[in-house]
């Protein structure tokens, strides 16, 4: 489940609150009562390693000359 953060406009406590995406966002602090607004925050999610971009399509050499393969045979 995704965490989400909030912050309560009366006390300015910034807290974090698990819930999934199906539910309706809070709106009250379970401190103070007050209103709170839901942030937009920095996530933690990262991709990390090679990856299919770099295994599969990234590549050292260079191919020039417009799509033209070494072994055929040039039409002149």
């Amino acid at each position: 489940m995704p965490v989400y953060e909030y912050e309560c406009s009366k006390c300015e406590k910034v807290f974090e609150v698990q819930q999934r995406m199906s539910d309706d966002p809070l709106t009250e602090c379970p401190e103070c009562h007050g209103a709170v607004k839901k942030l937009m925050s920095v996530n933690s999610f990262q991709l990390k390693g090679g990856g299919w971009y770099a295994d599969g399509y990234s590549s050292s050499t260079s191919t020039s000359g417009g799509g033209e393969c070494k072994g055929c045979s040039s039409a002149s």
